[in-house]
């Protein structure tokens, strides 16, 4: 059985309430450079970035309105790391036209030296998508059309075509191409639709706040869906884990919150790879950077050796 890879969701650029620390309301570019550096040496497999346009203001005590753009974050970070890779976790493409996300994703992967992995997903945020002119009722089939037009815009041809119910293009040039000839595009979700879209259309999945009871089925299930199409690639799945902290905290952290020595930690995180997880998003409980950063090390030194 192969290594369990592992990820990270930086913090800063984006505070929901369901998961930011207090520190990162006064946190900056110089913190997320820094975590960024930290997580590239510890060996972690991506860092990730999020999306959303603009929250209303009925949602904003909860999920905050602080949420970095995710081409712009990644490309900044892209600038200061070397190996990690760049994942959007996940890009609600279907608020903008396809042309307009392949120009900016396929000018990220070429700065990068190919190293985009590009996350999407239908998004949930009615207001977004009525001020931008999207159904949002037809969210589903939007972002369905929309993989089908970025597989197109972001492969080898300089002049991709595409022709669907909602956006057709044809002779129209876009440089710099990706600098690979097949950028990876992995389907957030864990509905039903999100499940299957994932299966059908996508390389990999990110499971969205399924606990570790449920994974077992949503894997059968995808790779069923994809023996029926007869779907032969190599398929990433994807697990977001509890919240973690490595060694015994000294302060309350949490029931949820996995903590321990870092062969306990392993010893429960490889229990996702049993029941056929391939990566990890992991996020650590922490009380501000320095402490964040010695928890990233910690994990990759000595628990990530253990996966």
């Amino acid at each position: 059985m192969s290594a369990l890879a592992y990820g990270i969701q930086l913090p800063v650029q984006s505070q929901s309430t369901i998961y930011a620390e207090p520190w990162e309301a006064d946190a900056g570019p110089v913190d997320l450079v820094e975590i960024a550096r930290a997580a590239e040496r510890a060996g972690f497999d991506y860092i990730a970035s999020c999306d959303h346009v603009a929250i209303p203001r009925r949602l904003a005590p909860a999920m905050s309105t602080i949420w970095y753009d995710p081409v712009a974050t990644l490309a900044y970070l892209a600038g200061v790391t070397e190996r990690v890779r760049l994942l959007s976790h996940v890009a609600v493409v279907g608020l903008r036209h396809p042309l307009i996300s392949a120009k900016q994703y396929a000018t990220l992967d070429h700065l990068s030296g190919g190293r985009l992995i590009l996350g999407v997903g239908a998004g949930h945020v009615q207001e977004e998508f009525e001020v931008l002119g999207v159904d949002f009722e037809r969210r589903g089939p939007v972002l369905d059309e929309s993989i089908d037009a970025l597989r197109a815009a972001l492969g080898p041809d300089e002049f991709p075509e595409h022709h669907g119910k909602l956006y057709d293009f044809e002779g129209l040039g876009q440089r710099p191409r990706p600098a690979r000839e097949h950028v990876p595009l992995w389907v957030g979700g864990s509905s039903p639709a999100a499940v299957r879209r994932a299966a059908l259309k996508g390389d990999g999945w990110l499971p969205q706040g399924d606990p570790r009871d449920r994974l077992p089925a949503q894997i059968a299930r995808i790779r069923h869906l994809r023996e029926e199409a007869s779907l032969q690639g190599p398929f990433v799945f994807g697990a977001i884990t509890e919240p973690l902290y490595v060694g015994e905290p000294g302060w309350e952290v949490g029931r949820r919150t996995l903590t321990g020595a870092p062969d306990l930690l392993a010893e429960s995180l490889r229990a996702y790879r049993a029941m056929g997880v391939d990566q990890i998003q992991v996020r650590f409980r922490c009380r501000d950077r320095i402490e964040l950063i010695d928890q990233i090390s910690q994990f990759g030194s000595e628990v990530g050796p253990l996966l």
